[in-house]
């Protein structure tokens, strides 16, 4: 896969960002809510995940398919994780709010990186993540803490790791490929988990998971993309965006109106990591312009 710019990598985020607000969306309407066919839906959304990739994986080479299947088949499980308990926090909490929790992610990549990956940590990345924690203590009220507001930040985790585990998997795979193994691996245990969960079978859950599965789907390659060409702390911030949406998404469909501690708490979330990457941006034209001017100074005549 080529190399691409960091600009480039953030307006991919900012897609995908956008098209998993509508995917949540189809999630907040699913009938029981975290009482419903949890398991279930997990398991239609792997089966059509992978009904909708199959034709894109036709012509690339069937060898790559068994290249880091290991790592395929953890995140493959960290997702199943998530998606139970995205359902549970998105049917109970309002759309914008949950979120706010889910983009707790990249903040949560900032240490995991440094510590697994040994990405350095710049003091303004360190500020961002304080300022943004203080965000998410504030969106989750730790006074009135809740079960969906718990499940709503053990999402954030499991998107915090799965992202961070993008550059274990191998080059040679496409995107398609990438995303079909992902769903693949996970359908044996979705399938015994929907069983153990006794509920009857639903088209309608199907067509609804499916749905949801194509929005994700994009949001899931663009960060597969993303998070290959540049690194996790430079490009995180603009998993942010879609949280704009998210406040749209809410009220229009949801009659759902943001208060004024989902105002501060978003902002204190937002304003640091819009901060980090302008900082990041400035600094790659610096070392830009240095660069050229020492390429201009080589070239002069002695």
């Amino acid at each position: 896969m080529r190399n691409i710019s960091v600009g480039f990598a953030m307006t991919l985020l900012v897609i995908g960002n956008l098209s998993a607000t509508f995917s949540d969306a189809l999630v907040k309407t699913m009938e029981g809510g975290p009482d419903g066919a949890i398991f279930q839906f997990a398991l239609f959304r792997q089966l059509s995940a992978v009904l909708i990739l199959i034709p894109f994986c036709l012509t690339a080479p069937a060898k790559n398919l068994t290249l880091g299947l290991k790592w395929h088949a953890l995140r493959a499980h960290v997702w199943l994780v998530g998606v139970f308990f995205s359902v549970v926090a998105l049917t109970t909490l309002p759309l914008a709010t949950a979120n706010a929790i889910f983009y707790a992610a990249p903040l949560i990549m900032l240490p995991l990186a440094a510590i697994f990956l040994r990405e350095k940590l710049s003091a303004s990345s360190i500020v961002a993540a304080v300022v943004g924690f203080c965000g998410v203590l504030i969106l989750v009220r730790p006074s009135e803490f809740s079960w969906a507001a718990l499940s709503a930040m053990i999402v954030a985790v499991t998107l915090a790791v799965n992202n961070l585990l993008i550059p274990k998997i191998p080059r040679e795979q496409t995107v398609p490929q990438t995303l079909l193994l992902h769903n693949l691996i996970g359908i044996p245990v979705a399938f015994a988990l929907a069983v153990y969960e006794g509920m009857p079978f639903s088209f309608d859950l199907f067509l609804r998971a499916s749905g949801s599965t194509a929005f994700i789907l994009v949001y899931a390659a663009t960060c597969v993309v993303a998070y290959r060409a540049a690194e996790s702390n430079k490009i995180a911030s603009a998993e942010y965006s879609g949280l704009v949406c998210a406040v749209g998404v809410g009220l229009v469909l949801f009659g759902e109106v943001p208060d004024m501690l989902m105002v501060v708490g978003t902002t204190l979330i937002v304003v640091p990591l819009l901060w980090l990457a302008g900082r990041e941006k400035h600094k790659a034209r610096k070392a830009k312009k240095q660069a050229l001017a020492a390429v201009e100074e080589a070239a002069e005549p002695v």
